[in-house]
């Protein structure tokens, strides 16, 4: 565990910190014995793994644990399709681990950068009203507390903790394993299809009813969305895949190289950008294809953004919408991403966005170099007023006492974490805004 230090930023570039010291543990054992060091000298610890969140959760000016050193399999549990994975395990690396035991995430969201314990402490969801985020199927995890001691939490150890430490923020302890209720491997049928935006508005909760997972995009400054309805399949069912030559180009071409092109002169001359976005709106064309689940569900994305994600009570999603349609053309601001929306299953878990309601998700989203910072605030003003939560990994300006109001599990969380990080070794600048001291 030899040290260094390195400067740190996330991935979009939003938020940077300079921590005293860097450290690589291999175990469990040297996490215990970093954090009672830090608790005896005042310092603060914090675990960082792919910094893909768009917030200053996985900053530090004490010691941040770089979890890159534990990565892959623990053990499997094949009787009851579950695995346990060393914390810095990164998504992307699960289907070479989880294919040749038959098994596969429940759920994803389209981007696999993260590691498990960032994508679950976070809140990361994918889509479909019969399914929640990844944190809902954690059964288990070993947690390095606040004052050094390695925890087993599971159903048979400490389970009143599970629903804190499933989604944990990072503030309750340094997760070291984590286990994760998989299921058989599936297939997706992806039906992609341009709609209107108004019938699919009229529409919303009868079409996540209806299907395993649906979501849609719209373009700011157009009269029409982007669906996309997956259906679940057994691996009998026969893929019948893209190509290798229409997924690169879909994929890599349009998705990255035009999409990046676009937006970078787009962010110059802020005056096209109705019109680009209505003729990418022209041309929308369908696709149904069916592949392996993780082949459906995740898009490459190298194009760098800001985002801020809100879920709100899943009625309240077309409203929200219109709303947001609205405030844009009033205002005057030009958007080039389109804005996604999505939709989770309640959960009992006690920060999930979901926590106790179905939820919709409505994420904004801002090319890196877009000068204008006024639409997001804009925006969390009309998704706020509908009841709506933050992703935790996401950019928001809410704190401890606008939170408190919106989860019905914010205080027993305050109290799980009172009892694992007493003396707040994991406390950062951020976790002090959104939980307080």
């Amino acid at each position: 565990m030899l040290p260094v230090t390195v400067a740190w930023q996330n991935w979009s570039g939003t938020e940077r910190s300079n921590p005293a010291l860097e450290l690589s543990p291999e175990g469990a054992d040297q996490i215990s014995d970093t954090v009672r060091l830090a608790r005896t000298t005042g310092t603060t610890v914090k675990p960082i793994g792919a910094s893909h969140s768009f917030t200053a959760i996985g900053a530090t000016e004490g010691i941040r644990l770089d979890l890159s050193r534990l990565r892959g399999l623990v053990n499997a549990d094949l009787g009851r399709s579950r695995v346990t994975l060393w914390a810095g395990t990164r998504l992307w690396e699960l289907p070479h681990i989880l294919n040749p035991l038959g098994l596969a995430l429940e759920n994803m969201g389209d981007i696999d950068r993260q590691t498990i314990s960032g994508a679950t402490s976070t809140g990361t969801h994918g889509t479909g009203l019969a399914l929640g985020g990844i944190a809902t199927r954690v059964v288990g995890a070993t947690l390095v507390d606040g004052t050094g001691g390695i925890r087993v939490i599971d159903e048979e150890s400490s389970p009143e903790l599970l629903p804190a430490v499933a989604l944990g923020l990072g503030a309750l302890g340094v997760l070291v394993t984590v286990t994760i209720q998989c299921v058989p491997r599936f297939l997706l049928r992806a039906v992609e299809a341009p709609a209107p935006l108004a019938e699919v508005l009229e529409n919303y909760v009868e079409l996540n009813r209806a299907s395993d997972h649906f979501e849609f995009y719209w373009f700011p400054h157009t009269k029409g969305t982007r669906t996309k309805t997956n259906t679940r399949l057994p691996l009998d069912a026969g893929t019948k895949p893209l190509g290798r030559a229409s997924r690169f180009v879909d994929e890599e071409i349009v998705n990255n190289v035009l999409l990046g092109a676009v937006v970078g002169v787009e962010s110059l001359a802020t005056g096209i950008t109705p019109r680009v976005n209505q003729a990418i709106e022209a041309i929308s064309s369908r696709r149904d294809y069916t592949d392996e689940s993780h082949r459906v569900f995740i898009t490459r994305r190298r194009v760098k953004f800001r985002e801020m994600e809100y879920a709100l009570p899943l009625e309240a999603v077309p409203e929200a919408l219109r709303e947001l349609r609205v405030m844009i053309e009033r205002k005057g601001h030009t958007v080039s991403f389109p804005i996604e929306v999505r939709a989770a299953a309640a959960d009992d878990l006690l920060l999930s966005t979901a926590s106790g309601r179905e939820s919709g998700y409505i994420a904004v989203h801002r090319f890196i170099k877009d000068r204008d910072h006024e639409y997001f605030r804009d925006a969390e003003a009309i998704l706020a007023a509908h009841d709506g939560r933050p992703h935790w990994g996401k950019m928001h300006t809410l704190g401890a006492a606008e939170l408190a109001e919106r989860y019905p599990g914010f205080e027993r969380f305050l109290e799980v974490r009172d009892e694992l990080d007493p003396d707040r070794v994991f406390q950062n600048a951020y976790l002090a805004r959104v939980l307080g001291e």
